[in-house]
């Protein structure tokens, strides 16, 4: 293959990721004898597409969008991120303006009609899949229904437009923060937290499975062993990470498992199922339930 294409979803504008992606691409085209070449697309679903055309042969993704990738688009979880500072994953946030009077979920549902929200992106694990579940489905109520107006935006804009009084309450996350921190302090500083989700897995790479084995397995050593000299770590560092680590389809069990619950909860909530219709597919459910469960016990008493 003349040219590998790595997919980056869009978390920000393409013009900072690039510069924040690029050191480490211009490394993997050297060392594989090919050229690296980012792909961008507007939305997570562009990137997720362009795997399954055969456009974008590995990606960084989030846990659900790498989720739709397995599940849509050839495929396969190969390397987990890591943080820089070592912690095991990042947690989703809902953030207002620290001039607000919204300090809390009950204050934003409570005032929930006066109120604009900014939503993350439909593919996105903390912009969208997390709060979804934790902070509405859980409430029994859904974001399109409750605020005055609901966009759906990049966490990037989410947070800018929070700090420009544009929206009242976004989702947002803590990598995004950090960032946000480095790269406008000023913005970052009228912010304030509201709420914060259970941990999220680190963001895995993903690989197209159509892609020739030899390459596969080049670009899956490549990403294994990049971070063994300070130039290498410097470029990581750029992205807020580590080392990579090895990974497979099981580093998605957790979002599977909360994908699976909000499907649940808006079964048990829709009022047009028959009786019937209802008990049967929540037993389909919750029968993928267990089997999730069965699985994650699997792995932790292997591990």
């Amino acid at each position: 293959k003349d040219v590998v294409n790595f997919g980056i979803i869009s978390t920000e504008s393409s013009q900072n990721l690039r510069s924040n992606w690029q050191p480490m691409l211009d490394d993997m085209s050297e060392e594989l004898g090919v050229e690296v070449k980012p792909f961008f697309a507007s939305d997570y679903a562009g990137v997720i597409q362009g795997m399954r055309f055969g456009k974008v042969d590995i990606a960084w993704y989030g846990n659900k969008s790498a989720m739709e990738a397995v599940d849509r688009a050839n495929g396969q979880v190969i390397a987990s991120t890591a943080a820089a500072d070592g912690s095991p994953g990042y947690w989703s946030l809902l953030i207002a303006h620290k001039d607000s009077p919204i300090n809390s979920v009950e204050d934003m549902l409570k005032n929930a009609k006066e109120l604009n929200f900014g939503n993350g992106d439909p593919n996105s694990t903390s912009g969208f899949l997390v709060p979804g579940y934790y902070v509405f489905a859980q409430n029994k109520v859904e974001p399109n229904k409750i605020f005055k107006r609901t966009l759906n935006s990049t966490h990037e804009v989410n947070a800018l437009s929070v700090a420009n009084k544009q929206v009242d309450v976004a989702t947002f996350n803590t990598e995004g923060m950090e960032r946000l921190q480095k790269t406008n302090p000023e913005k970052a500083a009228v912010l304030k937290e509201i709420w914060r989700s259970p941990l999220i897995p680190a963001d895995p790479i993903v690989i197209r499975t159509t892609l020739d084995k030899e390459d596969q397995d080049k670009l899956k050593n490549f990403l294994l062993s990049y971070g063994s000299t300070d130039e290498e770590m410097k470029n990581l560092k750029n992205l807020d990470w580590g080392k990579f680590k090895p990974a497979t389809n099981d580093h998605l069990l957790p979002i599977r498992q909360l994908e699976t619950f909000k499907k649940r909860a808006s079964i048990e909530a829709d009022e047009k199922l028959s009786a019937e219709d209802k008990a049967a597919q929540l037993k389909a459910i919750d029968e993928e339930l267990s089997a999730l469960d069965k699985r994650m016990k699997e792995i932790a008493s292997k591990s």
